[in-house]
């Protein structure tokens, strides 16, 4: 597996667990809809959460979370729609990126709620 693959699942795994001490219930993880894939799904609060997780070794030319462009904003809210009306969920949704960059083999993670919204 290639090193940036690598560290993208070594990320999503730090996430999760970020998420599960933070009270988090995980409900499901790389959930793939054709080309479509969501991170992570979780419950909180009364709330599905939907988060999209970016790690990067270093922070050179940009922050992880300004990989998430539009076009991958527009991809997540359309998985996220058709899992909401596959396993008829009635909770209020929002979409989440986990910001996680590795410094000196330890990761900082920078949690972002509501980071974008599904357009009307």
């Amino acid at each position: 597996m290639a090193e940036h693959n690598l560290l993208g699942q070594r990320g999503e795994d730090a996430a999760t667990e970020y998420l599960a001490g933070k009270g988090y219930k995980i409900l499901v993880r790389n959930k793939r809809y054709g080309h479509l894939e969501i991170d992570i799904i979780a419950e909180h609060r009364d709330m599905i959460i939907f988060a999209e997780v970016k790690s990067r070794s270093g922070i050179y030319f940009e922050q992880p979370f300004q990989a998430v462009t539009l076009k991958k904003q527009k991809k997540i809210i359309k998985a996220a729609n058709i899992y909401i009306e596959e396993n008829e969920i009635d909770l209020e949704a929002r979409f989440d990126i986990i910001s996680i960059v590795e410094e000196n083999g330890k990761f900082v993670i920078e949690h972002i709620e509501d980071a974008f919204y599904p357009l009307v």
